[in-house]
């Protein structure tokens, strides 16, 4: 029974795969892959405009946080300067040069974060780049490849088709009909040849006898002609 099920899965498969054989038209299975492979790279567009954004952001905070780390190294400097000079407590300058300082310092982290994630989303974009760059070049070729592999399609179903007729496989049988007729047409004129034949052998003696005495009778040579067949006679010595 097992083996018998195996059997029947074999041959469901088999129908299964030569269904899906006659479905698979080379044409529109290439169309559908070109309009898959443009839905990826739309994808892949709108990913690269997430990641270069991104990339972008983090150029602008590497900027900002660096801009950040200046001013507050000015500012550091100008608390020292003004205690040194006077106008500000000492001991209250350098604890806010040294506030600043701080700041200065949490600023140059920021700037590092930001120029380790720049770093990694312009690799990022690089990456994406060349993938999009390949996937426009294998499209723009089975675009140009979609072109010739239409006229095959076509010169191949009519060589296929003539083919077919030439050999015999005509599943019309317009090339039998045909053949067909021209026998029929020889075996007619063979018919008509045939009782042709058979008209000469069934005439009777009696009906030869009348036939050229009526023949005799209704076409009389004229004077001159008589005297040319009477002298061609004597000449060649016929009573």
């Amino acid at each position: 029974m097992a083996g018998f099920f195996r059997r029947l899965f074999s041959l469901g498969s088999a129908e299964a795969h030569s269904i899906i054989d006659k479905l698979e038209d080379p044409v529109k299975m290439t169309e559908q892959g070109i309009r898959d492979l443009k839905k990826d790279l739309d994808e892949a567009m709108h990913n690269f405009a997430e990641v270069k954004a991104v990339a972008i952001k983090a150029e602008r905070d590497m900027e900002k946080s660096k801009n950040a780390s200046l001013d507050w190294e000015r500012k550091a400097m100008s608390l020292l300067q003004q205690g040194q000079s006077g106008k500000l407590d000492k001991e209250k300058s350098d604890r806010l040069a040294t506030e600043a300082l701080s700041r200065k310092d949490e600023s140059n982290k920021q700037y590092l974060v930001a120029k380790q994630s720049g770093e990694n989303q312009n690799q990022a974009v690089q990456t994406l780049q060349k993938n999009i760059e390949s996937l426009k070049s294998k499209i723009q070729q089975y675009e140009n490849e979609l072109v010739t592999l239409k006229a095959r399609a076509k010169t191949a179903v009519a060589t296929s088709k003539i083919n077919k007729q030439l050999s015999g496989i005509d599943s019309s049988g317009t090339v039998a009909l045909l053949e067909r007729m021209k026998e029929k047409v020889e075996a007619e004129e063979n018919l008509a040849l045939a009782y042709g034949d058979m008209n000469e052998i069934n005439i009777s003696v009696e009906d030869e006898i009348d036939q050229a005495l009526l023949s005799d009778g209704s076409e009389q040579p004229q004077s001159s002609q008589s005297d040319e067949l009477a002298a061609l006679k004597s000449k060649m010595g016929i009573q």
